[in-house]
């Protein structure tokens, strides 16, 4: 036990707080975490498991009758805490007007001193922004411009690391979109295109011509496809590597994950069969940033509408000034599991250019039900070599035992696929289908063991939460060595050392939050019973599979139910604020 936590752990003592909570506090309150909670009590609420009513129990123990509910220490506290509940709902920033109403409801008598307290105790961050300027003045007689009243600016609230990155990350955009001039000129540019189709022996469609020129001209280009379009955003990365091979500019093809990196890259050699190695391959986004800035001329985003703002941010502050941004993004996907919305703020800002790539092919049947998902319809698909299987359960046991069973039996006998290749997407962490208990359930099966290592096993599947050297949040990967920290192997083949404990999940099952921005051969997508269910979490499940799609459905038509009925909700944002002003 380190001497952080024993100094925590005699602070919670003396507030009858759980020792639980040590290791947690130490990660989330900086250099001196016992004295910052010694000083403030409140600091609790960092915590996203502790309550409003728990901090205040800990902080009238620990302060006796110190411990007043106007306390700036208190209000602050509150006004982190419910802006980090907004963050975990994937909003980054809340207009003031409404903070202010949020946290009166709270009972904070005086809404806007508790703003200004957390303020001014850095627990939040305040952002301010005028509307966007007005060209047309008004010419009074004798031609001479009336100048409006300056508009009030607006305010916004943000926790501090979310609000900053988000800055940063339209500063960085705004960057790109200023510095960058067209690659090629057009008539060259379609030329190229043509070679490069040419030497590949590709057929793209009119759209995917257009998008490709479109990203070759503007400096970010948000380029659109639909589920069964894989290939065909395979075939404009070869467009485009052929572009930057004519300007010698250079191409970095980037994907969320290893996981997903594997898989684009197994599209394109793929589309060149025996042709040779292809002209590029795409890496994971940790392994980019730990190589340091990203010199080429174009950089390509697949999946992009995993990333919220902070890892969007990492990879423009990595491209140089005169680069080409393009995000590959799927509309239909569920937002990010973290904070933004960066594909939709992009695209609707009006400064960077809207394309889209489709393939004109007949779409395979796991496309099928996603695009009939995406319209807000759940039909049942002709799948002539069961590339999509809906497996009926009468209850969440039920649904369990019918995922051991594909995993461990169904797909690898009759599809080939073997169960390293096959992944569990759930609706739900608890339960007994749920992804604790089908981990549990897909370890006892495919590598028993007495989890000698914090709970691991060599050989376990595993899961990553945060990031480090050369890996991201949402890895999957195999334990493969436990020495100076946990050595994971990485779908590309790469390995990577842990040796934060804490960043290690069991990975057979995850939530459609966690794979979202991965794909792998086959998927188990998991419909719990009691588990509400909305059109882009069941559209994002689907399209995390490259070739079969398993679904076990216990939810007795509520899972056509929220097809039909239930979007994401809305998420409020700064970025299009931020890209329009500048």
């Amino acid at each position: 036990m380190s001497e952080a936590v024993e100094k925590v752990l005699a602070v919670l003592d003396r507030m009858g707080a759980p020792h639980a909570l040590a290791p947690r506090l130490v990660s989330v309150l900086g250099p001196q975490p016992a004295a910052e909670l010694d000083a403030n009590p409140w600091l609790l609420l960092r915590l996203p498991e502790v309550t409003i009513e728990q901090a205040d129990y800990c902080a009238r123990k620990h302060l006796a009758g110190a411990a007043r509910p106007d306390d700036p220490r208190r209000l602050g506290a509150l006004v982190g805490h419910t802006l980090r509940t907004a963050a975990r709902r994937g909003h980054t920033a809340i207009e003031e007007k409404r903070l202010a109403t949020v946290v009166g409801q709270l009972g904070v008598a005086d809404p806007r001193a508790a703003l200004e307290a957390a303020v001014a105790a850095d627990e939040i961050a305040l952002f301010e922004s005028g509307d966007e300027a007005d060209d047309d003045l008004d010419f009074e007689e004798g031609g001479v411009p009336e100048v409006p009243d300056l508009p009030d600016p607006e305010r916004h609230y943000a926790p501090y690391d979310v609000g900053h990155a988000e800055q940063r990350l339209g500063v960085q955009l705004l960057r790109l979109i200023g510095g960058s001039e067209p690659i090629m000129d057009p008539m060259t540019a379609a030329e190229t295109l043509e070679a490069a189709t040419s030497e590949h022996g590709l057929t793209i469609s009119e759209t995917t011509r257009e998008a490709v020129l479109t990203a070759t001209m503007r400096p970010v280009t948000v380029v659109h496809h639909g589920p069964g379009d894989q290939a065909e955003a395979a075939r404009t990365l070869l467009c485009l590597a052929g572009i930057a091979r004519e300007s010698q500019v250079g191409i970095t093809v980037v994907a969320p994950t290893a996981q997903t990196a594997a898989a684009v890259n197994a599209d394109l050699d793929r589309l060149l069969g025996s042709e040779g190695e292809p002209p590029v391959r795409a890496v994971s986004l940790a392994a980019l940033l730990a190589g340091g800035p990203a010199s080429a001329g174009i950089v390509a985003l697949c999946e992009s509408m995993s990333l919220g703002v902070a890892r969007m941010a990492d990879l423009a502050s990595v491209c140089v000034d005169d680069a080409h941004l393009v995000l590959l993004a799927d509309p239909d996907q569920a937002p990010s599991a973290t904070p933004g919305r960066v594909v939709v703020d992009v695209a609707s800002s009006r400064t960077a250019h809207v394309a889209v790539v489709a393939d004109d092919a007949e779409p395979s049947p796991v496309a099928k039900l996603a695009r009939a998902v995406a319209e807000g319809d759940w039909t049942e698909v002709e799948a002539p070599d069961r590339e999509v299987v809906r497996v009926p359960a009468a209850s969440a046991e039920e649904a369990a035992h019918r995922v051991t069973q594909l995993v461990t039996d169904s797909i690898p006998r009759a599809l080939g696929i073997g169960s390293d290749q096959v992944q569990v997407v759930t609706c739900r962490e608890d339960g007994p289908a749920g992804a604790r208990a089908l981990n549990a359930a897909c370890k006892e099966r495919l590598n028993p063991g007495p989890g000698a290592h914090g709970g691991f096993d060599v050989g376990d599947r595993v899961v990553l939460t945060s990031e480090g050297p050369g890996y991201g949040p949402g890895e999957t990967g195999y334990l493969r060595e436990v020495s100076e920290g946990a050595v994971i192997e990485l779908a590309d083949g790469t390995t990577v050392t842990v040796t934060d404990p804490s960043a290690l999940r069991p990975g057979w099952a995850v939530s459609v939050a966690v794979a979202h921005g991965s794909r792998w051969p086959a998927v188990v997508a998991v419909f719990p019973p009691q588990v509400p269910v909305s059109r882009p979490q069941v559209y994002t499940a689907l399209t995390r599979t490259t070739r079969h799609v398993s679904v076990v459905d216990a939810t007795e038509g509520a899972l056509e139910t929220g097809v039909r009925e239930t979007l994401a909700p809305d998420r409020t944002t700064r970025l299009a604020l931020i890209l329009r002003a500048g």
